[in-house]
């Protein structure tokens, strides 16, 4: 198993690049984890407080249960997935459940943040994209799929996503293998991940398998 950890600012394009490699490789071989699924549970949070979390910070995220959650993928487990509900905030009652593959695909803003999920990664890419794009895609993304309006997505960006981007996210392209600039719309970048990975699992003897 080789795990490719994927990070990035809100709206980059780590979703499309986490797609492209993934159709590149057959459906069981690759398995995803969303960071975004390791949100810590906020049910026991009044509901009118659960808006004004700041989920771009570090500790809004369970990195102790993905990182075993990792260790139990490469032990051979099949580990159970949380479902977060950014509708509710809080964890759906509901898993899924997540087989051990040859391609473990970790991809969130913060997956480069935590020294311990980043010491399970065998290769750490940064997508890097333009402010003004990403923010126009986070407008898009929030007013469609998560009941926001437009003026309070944009008043979050500044207050909240912009500086944590800043703080927390931005530095953590010093840890990456790889940055796929433009972000995921690089087709030759995106084809130069997928060329590193093909070369990691051959190293490994797990490639070519099909």
């Amino acid at each position: 198993m080789i795990i490719i950890g994927i990070a990035g600012g809100t709206g980059s394009g780590k979703s499309t690049v986490v797609q492209r490699i993934s159709e590149h490789f057959s459906k069981n071989d690759v398995a995803i984890l969303p960071l975004d699924s390791y949100y810590k549970d906020n049910s026991h949070v009044p509901e009118e407080v659960r808006r004004d979390i700041n989920f771009d910070h570090p500790n809004s995220i369970e990195y102790e249960l993905i990182t075993k959650h990792i260790k139990e993928l490469k032990d051979g487990k099949t580990i159970q997935c949380p479902i977060y509900s950014y509708i509710s905030c809080t964890r759906d009652k509901k898993t899924v459940p997540v087989k051990p593959a040859h391609v473990l695909i970790v991809e969130g803003i913060l997956s480069l943040t935590n020294k311990e999920l980043r010491d399970t990664m065998d290769v750490k890419i940064f997508v890097d994209c333009d402010a003004d794009l990403r923010l126009i895609r986070v407008i898009n993304r929030d007013t469609k799929e998560r009941g926001r309006d437009a003026e309070t997505v944009m008043n979050r960006y500044m207050e909240t996503v912009r500086p944590m981007h800043e703080q927390f996210i931005e530095p953590t392209k010093s840890y990456a293998d790889i940055i796929v600039p433009k972000g995921g719309h690089n087709k030759v970048a995106i084809d130069m991940v997928i060329n590193f990975i093909e070369k990691a699992l051959r190293e490994q003897g797990e490639y070519p398998w099909r």
